[in-house]
């Protein structure tokens, strides 16, 4: 009668599944490092893109600022610079007229007294304090 071989692992088996484990684990490590330095360079380069949107923003921004037209513009309006020969005038708002129920707001410095500064006012409610 011919001899079968065991029905169980056999060696070469168990050297080929070793064989492929080892395989499995070597390109574990080196696929991670692949994968993570892909998202660190897309992310570097979403970075990058956006640096170069606010350059560009940044050039557009020097150039007007070199038009001596822009910045005359810019000075009367941020400024009110006025040029020589001009008159300036100022348009006050005018004062709001009562309305007849309404809770009227006073202003938040003059809620804390006429005319006295803070530390006054904290030393006086110290006294008041110890008086009682």
């Amino acid at each position: 009668m011919a001899s079968r071989p065991p029905a169980g692992l056999t060696t070469r088996a168990a050297g080929l599944g070793l064989a492929v484990c080892a395989l499995v684990v070597s390109g574990a490590l080196p696929l991670r490092e692949y994968l993570s330095n892909r998202s660190h360079i897309s992310s570097v380069e979403a970075a990058q893109a956006a640096q170069s949107q606010r350059v560009a923003a940044r050039q557009r921004q020097l150039t007007q600022l070199q038009d001596p037209a822009y910045v005359r513009s810019q000075a009367r309006l941020r400024l009110h610079f006025v040029l020589p020969g001009e008159t300036a005038y100022v348009v006050l708002a005018p004062p709001t007229a009562a309305v007849p129920g309404a809770v009227k707001a006073t202003p938040r410095s003059a809620s804390r007294g006429p005319g006295r500064p803070w530390f006054s006012q904290v030393w006086g409610s110290v006294t008041a304090a110890d008086s009682r």
